[in-house]
């Protein structure tokens, strides 16, 4: 090959590199840009919202679970006998506020007179606010994280009921967070045993086998039955302590 033709093999070359540097090479509009800045200020609405209207609840149990079961299952009356047996013995109910698990929660909050918060997320779909929810205990929210952020703050303890992805997210959420220290410990109980076994098992034969979590962190959770059982599990757990927020 003659000089002239190799030193056009290589100027071929690094322009061939150079055009696929420039097809990998991906930037954000300016419009883009501009509408980030803007979604800082409204996450700093939600969070400013949350935290004064939920400063002011008291302690409060906050229960999770589908928004797809139905009134009349049996999944709708755990939920619903666990928020009443809670409230009679003091607390306050946070729900997600939509129907489903979150309705018949805030329902047996209602149903006991005590305080009935719903922390309402805004969806195409499936979620809107309930009718048990306290008129001046709603909250809207367009951030998930937001929503979260304050159902973990302003919670004594969690109850978990059967659900999908979301329940999944808050659950770990939860468990995350008290695994890494990053908020004081509370209970967490998990309602019906045959649905969370399979999830549970798995845990077991593979993260935990894998090294990915450790045994103590079974000790994060409980899991029963009945209402009795969850309702009994919190109300021990805070016998040693003058009930106070989460934070």
């Amino acid at each position: 090959m003659s000089s002239t033709a190799s030193k056009d093999k290589k100027r071929n070359e690094k322009q061939i590199k150079k055009a696929f540097a420039r097809v990998a090479m991906h930037t954000w509009s300016d419009d883009l840009k501009g509408t980030d800045a803007w979604h800082v200020f409204k996450v700093m609405a939600e969070f400013v919202e949350g935290f004064e209207r939920l400063n002011k609840i008291g302690p409060c149990v906050s229960i999770f679970g589908s928004a797809r079961t139905q009134p009349g299952t049996r999944h709708y009356k755990l939920a619903e006998d666990i928020a009443f047996q809670l409230t009679k013995s003091g607390y306050g109910i946070i729900s997600g506020g939509g129907v489903g698990i979150m309705e018949a929660a805030n329902k047996g909050a209602q149903r006991a007179e005590g305080k009935s918060v719903g922390l309402n997320i805004m969806l195409p779909f499936e979620q809107k606010p309930n009718s048990y929810v306290d008129h001046d205990k709603l909250l809207n929210f367009k951030y998930f994280f937001v929503r979260k952020v304050m159902f973990i703050r302003y919670a004594q303890g969690f109850v978990v009921l059967p659900g999908g992805f979301g329940t999944l997210d808050e659950l770990t959420e939860a468990l995350t967070l008290i695994q890494t220290e990053k908020i004081a410990q509370f209970p967490i109980v998990l309602m019906d045993r045959s649905y969370w076994a399979g999830l549970l098992e798995w845990w077991k034969g593979t993260m935990l086998a894998e090294g990915n979590i450790d045994k103590s962190d079974f000790k994060l959770f409980h899991v029963v039955d009945t209402p009795d059982e969850a309702v009994a599990i919190i109300n021990k757990f805070y016998k040693r302590y003058l009930l106070k927020p989460n934070f």
